[in-house]
């Protein structure tokens, strides 16, 4: 039986490489098109997929997430045409196995296919399922699997660990649950806002002082590294950390020891540091505004956490979990949602991510005072501002979509009138969303909002072949 399969619009490469795949005892199938590949994904046991260059002009690296969800979650190895280091680059942060230029080095092939099917095999054990308290982390899509697969690896472990994301993404609530999961569970998780240190205060603030060490300085006070003692050192927005602190920083890190501003002797602390920013590091590096060895000992573990328009499919649960948990705290029945309400906050675009989110509940269950349903209206009027004007954005203007009926004759009634232009309406809608998903039907449902037998019925329906 197969287990590997091979993509790409050229018939003889696939031919070639499967010769080449059977000398070493490789079984390997193939398809001239991603749609078919896609399909016998599902219905197979591949382990390794060798991702080519599609017949047609769509990009094939845009379908790597898709290709990584299927039920036998197969690695992937890129071979392209493109010579580009940017799309080297995507192809690995997109998940795959490994990205190799065309023409392709045979030898060197076979070897990474015998390495990556080696490592399909024993990834089931390397990835024992693991008992995780969330600490109230919502949600069950691939994507959010994948960072409490992280979670569980960061917190069997001491290495420093760097989380990323975008502002609003629930940085500190993974940090937490790394710790809570750690064998450091039960001492001390100390929180550094690095961006409110005062510049003048960062080593008071961090080692702490002696007594009389400055002007203000009454009494000894214990800095926050020494807190942290036996647990969890949390520096938030760590980006934010001035260039002179980062420097003192580095070497806490590599002795975890330090003296107190004003002290004689140093003293120790066995922390584990866990780090967090909403910026590029490695830009910072690059423009001298970071340092490049702090930076290094920060990533032993990276957890890049998505914004919340990537996590739609969880959308509902997280709709759901906030209303509860705010009805709860308020000391009120819980309330429902009605579609409409859920089809709004699909479509927005969430550039404040799940901070945004919780505050636009809160503020919805507030407006909506006795009702037992929210609806669109208890949203804030940016959010349904900002939605209807994405609707609107791209329509043609009404006069190139409704040209005058000039004789009584030929003039519709209402129902006629309506009934034709929402099928219009949803043919140019459907036609879209095909194209922004790229025939993505997953895509296309998540985008959408609609089930995946509604949409099939609607494409139908309204005539629209998918490419």
């Amino acid at each position: 039986m197969s287990n590997i399969l091979i993509i790409d619009g050229d018939q003889n490469f696939c031919q070639t490489l499967m010769t080449e795949l059977a000398k070493k005892n490789l079984h390997a199938t193939h398809s001239t098109n991603l749609s078919k590949g896609l399909a016998m994904l599902h219905v197979g046991e591949f382990c390794l997929v060798l991702l080519g260059d599609e017949a047609s002009d769509r990009n094939s690296l845009d379908f790597l997430s898709t290709l990584r969800e299927v039920p036998s979650r197969p690695e992937i190895i890129v071979l392209s045409r493109n010579r580009d280091p940017d799309v080297a680059e995507a192809a690995i942060r997109g998940g795959a196995w490994n990205f190799m230029p065309k023409p392709v080095n045979l030898p060197r092939l076979l070897i990474l296919a015998e390495r990556a099917l080696e490592y399909h095999r024993e990834r089931p054990a390397k990835c024992a399922p693991v008992s995780l308290r969330r600490e109230g982390i919502v949600g069950n899509c691939r994507l959010l699997h994948s960072c409490l697969d992280i979670v569980a690896q960061a917190a069997s472990t001491d290495v420093n660990v760097l989380i990323t994301g975008e502002t609003g993404t629930g940085k500190e609530l993974f940090a937490r649950a790394i710790h809570t999961n750690s064998a450091r569970a039960k001492k001390p998780f100390v929180v550094v806002d690095c961006a409110a240190l005062p510049d003048t205060l960062v080593e008071s603030v961090l080692f702490g002082h002696e007594r009389g060490a400055f002007t203000s300085a009454d009494n000894r006070s214990e800095g926050l590294i020494k807190q942290a003692d036996g647990g969890t050192l949390f520096l938030d927005e760590v980006g934010e950390l001035p260039l002179s602190a980062q420097k003192v920083f580095l070497r806490v890190l590599e002795g975890r020891s330090f003296r107190p501003v004003g002290g004689a002797k140093e003293i120790s602390s066995n922390f584990r540091l866990v780090a967090a920013t909403n910026r590029d590091l490695e830009a910072m590096v690059r423009t001298d505004s970071f340092r490049r060895d702090l930076f290094y000992r920060l990533r032993g573990i990276r957890l890049e956490l998505s914004p919340l328009r990537d996590l739609l499919d969880d959308l509902n649960d997280f709709i759901c979990h906030f209303v509860r948990r705010h009805c709860t705290r308020l000391g009120i029945d819980n309330k429902g949602f009605s579609p409409d309400f859920l089809d709004t906050l699909l479509q927005y675009e969430w550039p404040g991510n799940i901070r945004e989110l919780v505050n636009a509940i809160d503020q919805a269950v507030v407006r909506a005072g006795t009702e037992p349903i929210l609806y669109p209206q208890h949203l804030s009027r940016n959010i349904r501002a900002n939605v209807a004007r994405l609707q609107v954005a791209d329509l043609p203007a009404m006069e190139e979509r409704t040209p005058p009926h000039t004789s009584p004759d030929t003039f519709p009634s209402l129902k006629e009138y309506r009934e034709k232009h929402m099928a219009e309406l949803e043919r140019w809608y459907l036609k879209n969303l095909m194209s922004l998903s790229k025939d993505d039907i997953p895509t296309a449902c998540r985008l959408s909002g609609l089930s995946r037998p509604r949409l099939y019925a609607l494409l139908k329906e309204r005539k629209v072949e998918r490419s």
